[in-house]
């Protein structure tokens, strides 16, 4: 008796349903593998929309840090004043005080006179200091200078202070805002571009706080960080990679380096702390310092990278210089070296940017000082951009929120500058086998 399974007709219909189980399981993958590429879409868009936001706030904020308000004095420079003392600490303030009673004759008691005076910044004495010190023959003439106001006065000029609001709510008194209303009407007020941002230190009048110092503090720092970074971490990856032998001693070594990698910057900070600065003395809140932190911290970053530089040159090329008769050093120095150089000079560029952001290992050595100077060498006293940021941001002052995030533009400018420039490197000088 035949079995019903064997017959042709059931042989015919088992591909016909294997067909359709797979068929069925394909449209299933299909089906996955397009949920899953629209959830892909879909984080890519997230990710868009928060950087955009986040670029929107910081821009929203920041940008109008960039204008400064003035206001127009017409000073004269009296001889009775300026003549009592040096030029250098004459009265300038007087001259000021002299010149805004003059507009303004309402202004008759004392607190309407410290009314009046708190318009304008304080800033103001020192640029006519500058100015007398610069051009002494204008003494006895009368000059018209337009000198920085006070924060709350370039608050209501940007808007960021309604005037309708009652004056309970507001910093400003009633007759400051029309005392305001008029040297607006009279065109002795107005908006300009604020150069004073970059180029004055830190300060903690918001009108006259800049960071020209920050920058320059960030710039020395990053010299010592690379001159010491640099050289080292090749000469590291180079001999690690070409001349170390394989055992357990280097193994250890290459381990130590990639949980270097993963340590927290501050660490690096109490090292610097109890080292350069409780064991040598060195001196605290100093680019130099700062330098050495920032190049224990990426000293990992560079020998990685460097060392994946060289593993990415193709082994044809030793053995064609060893064949040829070229040493090892020789080999390294004349053909593996200058192929390798293009990824170790983006690894080391990327490392630099990372410790340009870096604030904790800088605030336990002591870059966190309120310092107004601009650092004029790696032993003087400096901070770093993402510390004055941090100090900013700190600031009861409303108006240091829109320096604070023009400050935060001002790195970011930086770091994609230093991003850009490791592409282009990569770019430019990379070779594809």
């Amino acid at each position: 008796m035949n079995n019903p399974k064997n017959t042709p007709e059931a042989s015919n219909k088992k591909p016909e349903r294997i067909l359709e189980i797979v068929n069925r399981g394909l449209g299933r993958r299909y089906r996955a593998e397009r949920r899953f590429r629209l959830y892909g879409l879909l984080a890519i868009i997230a990710s868009l929309l928060f950087l955009s936001l986040l670029f929107v706030s910081i821009i929203g904020n920041g940008y109008s840090a960039f204008q400064q308000t003035f206001i127009s004095l017409d000073v004269f420079f009296d001889p009775d004043i300026l003549q009592q003392e040096s030029l250098a600490t004459a009265n300038y303030q007087g001259l000021v005080k002299k010149t805004l009673s003059t507009m303004f004759p309402e202004a008759k008691s004392r607190g309407d006179k410290r009314l009046l005076y708190s318009l304008v910044s304080s800033g103001a004495s020192f640029q006519l200091r500058d100015l007398v010190l610069k051009n002494p023959e204008i003494i006895g003439k009368t000059r018209t200078v337009w000198v920085p106001a006070d924060d709350d006065v370039d608050m209501v000029i940007k808007g960021d202070t309604k005037q309708s609001t009652l004056e309970g709510e507001r910093r400003l008194k009633d007759n400051q805002m029309a005392w305001i209303a008029q040297l607006a009407s009279g065109g002795k007020i107005r908006k300009q571009f604020n150069a004073t941002f970059f180029t004055a230190g830190d300060s903690r009048e918001p009108e006259l706080a800049g960071v020209r110092g920050a920058v320059m503090g960030s710039f020395l720092t990053l010299i010592v960080t690379l001159v010491l970074s640099f050289p080292i971490g090749v000469a590291a990856a180079i001999y690690l990679e070409e001349f170390a032998p394989k055992n357990r001693w280097t193994d250890l070594i290459e381990i130590n380096i990639n949980n270097l990698a993963a340590v927290p910057s501050i660490v690096f900070g109490l090292l610097g702390l109890a080292v350069f600065l409780n064991f040598f003395g060195m001196p605290r809140s100093a680019p130099l310092v700062g330098g050495l932190v920032l190049t224990l911290m990426t000293l990992p970053t560079i020998i990685i990278a460097s060392r994946s530089a060289l593993t990415s040159v193709p082994p044809s090329i030793r053995e064609a210089a060893l064949g040829v008769g070229a040493s090892k050093m020789q080999m390294v120095a004349h053909h593996v070296l200058p192929l390798a150089l293009p990824g170790m000079l983006t690894g080391t560029i990327i490392g630099m940017a990372r410790a340009l952001g870096e604030t904790a290992p800088l605030l336990m050595i002591g870059m966190v000082a309120f310092i107004v100077d601009v650092p004029r060498g790696f032993t003087d006293p400096a901070t770093a951009l993402p510390v004055q940021i941090f100090l900013w941001a700190d600031s009861p002052e409303r108006a240091f929120v829109a320096l604070t995030s023009a400050a935060i533009l001002v790195l970011l400018a930086f770091l994609i500058t230093m991003n850009a420039a490791a592409v282009i490197l990569r770019k430019r000088f990379e070779r594809r086998w």
